[in-house]
Order: structure tokens, then C-alpha cells, then sequence
């Protein structure tokens, strides 16, 4: 995958970057494993807009991913490698000896022809799904199950991946995007390899109706309301007194910085290391 640039005749063309979609070998996607998907614009069954900034854009078809990996020792092919409108990732069409098809996510490396599999005797290969108890200590994962049986929920957008380092018993210690360090058990699946469409986050969209596409509606800042409408709204000018610079706050008024995670939660006992404790040992 790598991105294009453009001509500067525009100024809607003068610091473009957009993918180039090099890796993509179907244009249509698979019928049978898509589904309607309607929008909400942000409302709940009220009417009344509970996520802001959301609204338009182009319509789009859900398309089923298989995040469990189901089917254990068979061998499937990967058809095609897909643009998915609903993540980051691209996504691969694999297919089975007795021709039903499926959608995953496409690691890195990963192409048409490619043979995967999923069980604890698949290949160590990109796209193969294996528990953590037959990974290799410091192999690079992705789509991992924080609960046996449930489906990958770690390291699924594009880029992103996890890394198998080291076991203790029925548990395995995952270092994760974030940093953090968390027991999993090693009955749990993850994908080899890492999430393809790397280069996602140097995509540069140059013009507000790219967002308007994508159903991003624009955000206004707080301190340009009015004080009934925002906490940082009002004073004179750029008012740095009045007008609430030195509080940030959100339109409900909880003070932005804080900590939301609870202060004691079951998952506590998993986390070995923290994001935040890493930083401040720095």
C-alpha cells in the first residue's frame, strides 16, 4: 500500500495524500456477506443527539467479518483483498474447500492465492489464526480475544498489532498498542502478522467535504459559544479569564484530563503494567 500526491492546481489538491489503493483486486464486494446498514445521524430512539459531529455521508453496506475464526483445521484460500467503507483495515475474501466464503482481516503480507488456516495446528504465517498457548514467545499478533470464544477485540484497525512476550501458566502476557502490558489467557485466538493499510495515518484529506463523506459533520469550538451554550463560552475576545480557557471542559461540564476508568474494576487483576505508569517513569 502506498499514497499518491497531487498536482497543487487546487488548493483542495496542494497537500492531498490519499491511499492508492494498489492492494485492492476486487472492486465489488461479496453479496451474500453484506448487510444494510442504516444511519443514526448521532440520535438515539428519542430523536435527541447524543454523539455530536455525526451526520451524511456516502451510504455504505456492513460487511461481515469473521473475528472468531470458527472453522478449525481447514484450509482456505484468500479470492481477493477488499476496501472495507466501515474501518481502516482492508479486508480479505478467503474461501473453502466446500466454497463457502468469509471476510478477515488482512494483515500485512497477505495476498491472493495465499493459504490460511485457523487452529492450534496452523502455520506461524500472516492471516493464520492460532490460541496464544502455541504462538511463539515474541511473535507479532493482531486480532485477539480478551475472552475465550468471543472473537478478536484487540489490534484492528489499520497499522495496529500486539506482541506475544512471554507466558505464566494458563496466562500469556500481550504488550499492547497502547503500550500496556495485560494477562490473556492462552486458550484466547489472535492472527499472525500485523494489520495491513499501514500508511492510513499519513493520509492527508485536504478539504472539509472529504469529512462530510466519511459523515464526520463539522465541531465547533467551546470558546466560541456563548456561556449557555458551552462551559469555555463567553468573555470578551479571546478571553483568557472569562471565557473559560483555564478549565477545559466538556458541554456537560466534566473537566477534560481526569481519569474516566473506574476505580475498581474486575479487569484490574489482567493489567500487569499500565499506559500512563510507563510515561511517568520517563
Amino acid at each position: 500500500m502506498g499514497l499518491k500526491s497531487f498536482r497543487p492546481i487546487t488548493p483542495s489538491n496542494r497537500y492531498k495524500l490519499l491511499p492508492d489503493f494498489d492492494e485492492i483486486t476486487a472492486s465489488k464486494p461479496e453479496k451474500s456477506l453484506c448487510r444494510p446498514l442504516k444511519k443514526s445521524g448521532g440520535r438515539n430512539n428519542n430523536g435527541r443527539i447524543t454523539c455530536r459531529h455525526k451526520g451524511g455521508g456516502h451510504k455504505r453496506k456492513y460487511r461481515l467479518i469473521d473475528f472468531k475464526r470458527t472453522r478449525r483445521d481447514e484450509v482456505a484460500k484468500v479470492i481477493s483483498i477488499e476496501y472495507d467503507p466501515n474501518r481502516t483495515a482492508r479486508i480479505a475474501l478467503i474461501e473453502y474447500a466446500d466454497k463457502q466464503r468469509s471476510y478477515i482481516l488482512a494483515p500485512k503480507g497477505l495476498e491472493v492465492g495465499a493459504e490460511v488456516s485457523s487452529g492450534a495446528k496452523a502455520a506461524i504465517k500472516p492471516g493464520c489464526a492460532l490460541p496464544l498457548s502455541e504462538i511463539p514467545t515474541g511473535t507479532t499478533i493482531h486480532n485477539l480475544e480478551l475472552v475465550p470464544g468471543k472473537g478478536g477485540q484487540i489490534a484492528r484497525s489499520a497499522g495496529q498489532s500486539c506482541m506475544l512476550s512471554n507466558r505464566e501458566g494458563e496466562y500469556a502476557l500481550v504488550k499492547l498498542p497502547s503500550g500496556e502490558i495485560r494477562k490473556v489467557h492462552t486458550r484466547c485466538y489472535a492472527s499472525i502478522g500485523r494489520v495491513g493499510n499501514i500508511e492510513h495515518e499519513q493520509v492527508v484529506s485536504a478539504k472539509a467535504g472529504r469529512s462530510r463523506w466519511l459523515g464526520i459533520r463539522p465541531t465547533v469550538r467551546g470558546m466560541c459559544m456563548n456561556p449557555v451554550d458551552h462551559p469555555n463560552g463567553g468573555g470578551e475576545g479571546k478571553s483568557k479569564s472569562g471565557g473559560g480557557r483555564q478549565h477545559l471542559k466538556s458541554p456537560w461540564g466534566h473537566v477534560k484530563g481526569q481519569r474516566t476508568r473506574q476505580k475498581y474494576k474486575g479487569s484490574d487483576k489482567f493489567i500487569v503494567e499500565r499506559r500512563k505508569d510507563k510515561k511517568r517513569r520517563r
